[in-house]
């Protein structure tokens, strides 16, 4: 049943995008693209650089990268995966979904503490400091542990010292931009997102930055599939990095290699 649900899921994704006056027909639609959340603005500003060159526009489904992975597991008919990890990658390269010798890591990040940008806390996290008492009796915001932005939030939080005492006030969201948005709507004072989330919202402020060593390094891999048949697939894979492509990404913070 969950199988079928997420072959629907995707196979709507492609029918609402042809429904969109304007939108190119079926035989010159653009690639599928799965890509993590947090690329929204990036990936299509991306794609509508590369519609204005006179391609079909891509097509971009955003979600938690695990989401995604389980997604294309369950036979999503979709041509690129954009992962916020490697791990995603390696699951789906190690079950042969990729095409071979079309991964490739192209993007690198941030972790941030955030607040509203009513608040004026600022915080250094570092080991000993009292990170639970800051948040008070509040909540802070996290990605669930099974994608990629709640992995590196624990791991920095845990590698900190500080994991213990701030687990009773967490609260989860599905994904980063879920995350960024508790924030936002003042459910939470505090969340832990990407340095690009923060820089997307104009109702949040970075806090405080967790130390690049204190988490794996987050890397952003874009890989073709296997199943792929859209001829513009691998043309716009080579686009995202092309130097023209991953100069949008940095204007929207990201790290390119």
């Amino acid at each position: 049943m969950r199988r079928q649900f997420l072959r629907l899921t995707l196979l709507l994704t492609l029918l609402c995008s042809a429904l969109v006056p304007g939108f190119a027909s079926a035989s010159t639609r653009g690639p599928l693209v799965l890509a993590a959340a947090s690329l929204q603005e990036s990936m299509n500003a991306a794609a509508d650089a590369w519609a204005r060159a006179g391609h079909p526009r891509p097509v971009i489904s955003f979600a938690g990268s695990s989401a995604l992975a389980r997604q294309i597991e369950a036979g999503a008919p979709a041509d690129l995966f954009v992962s916020a990890n490697e791990r995603w990658m390696d699951v789906l390269q190690r079950d042969g979904r990729l095409m071979p010798g079309t991964r490739a890591t192209f993007l690198g990040n941030h972790l941030v503490l955030i607040t509203p940008v009513s608040s004026n806390v600022r915080v250094t996290l570092k080991p000993g400091v009292n990170l639970a008492e800051i948040i008070g009796n509040g909540r802070l915001a996290m990605a669930n542990p099974g994608v990629p932005a709640g992995m590196y939030g624990q791991q920095a939080l845990e590698r900190l010292g500080l994991w213990a005492s701030v687990v009773p006030k967490v609260v989860r969201a599905d994904n980063v931009r879920s995350t960024l948005a508790l924030v936002e709507r003042g459910a939470a004072p505090f969340g832990i997102v990407y340095a690009t989330d923060a820089k997307a919202s104009k109702t949040v402020r970075v806090a405080g930055i967790f130390p690049d060593a204190s988490h794996k390094p987050i890397r952003y891999p874009v890989a073709q599939l296997k199943t792929s048949t859209n001829p513009e697939a691998a043309a716009f894979r080579n686009f995202l990095l092309s130097p023209k492509g991953k100069a949008i990404f940095r204007r929207y913070g990201f790290m390119t290699s």
